[in-house]
């Protein structure tokens, strides 16, 4: 198999519906982001990250979580991620205007494969649009950063049935069979691959812009440097780069002021 693209998958938050009104308890969002890049231009991830630590004064081959990091050390990070050859797609859960948040607390990780779900449908479009009949057989390699109590067998079943309904209803089953295919995802451990380190970046950043912490603000800096690796389609963002879910960008900005902060990347 020689894969046209690599896919390298984290999230930022949790998948928790206690929400305190001192705002402790769960995550209000919870961030499922992709960095999506060409097989051929896998190893500048590798290069970022080496770069990255020499910056930061970190042995090498350290593994970088940006939660971790101080503000001063996250801007240099993020900023050479936002310089690689890649496209991002970010899906953002606000899951207080869930309606019906039961579905998501009777059944593990349902939430999960449920962002999955809208973050592998974009990320199938952006690469049939994007491959090359030079460049490997036009499937992308998916790789989940691991998540030690989750079966990953259970997502290849779930994408199975997605990709059979596809045939039934593409209409409403929008994952193109073309480019994904269940047997070629594997979870790896988020401090093996360069790639994993870089969409954990993402989707933290992300997180970042749209948790409120205990002051009442949010963390915006992040954004100006991965605008340009958004994924958009004939210039549109909403939908394609940024997916934000239960309710349309319009609806959750008014029940949820902190996305205003999503404004300056459409």
């Amino acid at each position: 198999m020689n894969p046209s693209f690599v896919v390298y998958i984290d999230e930022s938050g949790d998948e928790g519906f206690v929400f305190n009104g001192d705002g402790s308890g769960s995550s209000r969002w919870f961030v499922l982001s992709a960095a999506v890049i060409r097989k051929v231009n896998d190893l500048q991830m590798v290069s970022c990250l080496k770069d990255v630590r020499e910056v930061l004064g970190k042995p090498p081959k350290t593994p970088l979580h940006f939660v971790d990091l101080k503000h001063e050390q996250r801007v240099p990070y993020i900023r050479r991620v936002g310089e690689l050859p890649i496209r991002t797609v970010n899906v953002l859960v606000h899951k207080p205007l869930i309606a019906e948040p039961e579905k998501f607390q009777n059944t593990k990780y349902l939430l999960y494969r449920y962002a999955t779900r809208m973050l592998l449908e974009r990320v199938s479009w952006l690469c049939r649009d994007q491959r090359r009949a030079d460049e490997g057989d036009g499937f992308a390699e998916i790789i989940f950063s691991n998540r030690s109590n989750m079966s990953y067998d259970d997502i290849r079943d779930y994408l199975r049935l997605l990709i059979r309904q596809h045939g039934d209803d593409p209409q409403k089953v929008q994952i193109d069979p073309t480019v994904i295919d269940p047997e070629r995802i594997r979870s790896v451990e988020h401090f093996k691959l360069a790639g994993l380190q870089v969409a954990d970046a993402v989707a933290s950043g992300f997180h970042f812009a749209v948790k409120v912490n205990r002051y009442g603000e949010t963390e915006t800096g992040y954004l100006p440097h991965l605008k340009k690796t958004l994924y958009r389609h004939e210039k549109n963002v909403l939908g394609y780069g940024i997916k934000v879910w239960p309710e349309d960008f319009g609806a959750l900005k008014a029940k949820a002021p902190e996305t205003v902060s999503l404004e300056g990347l459409l």
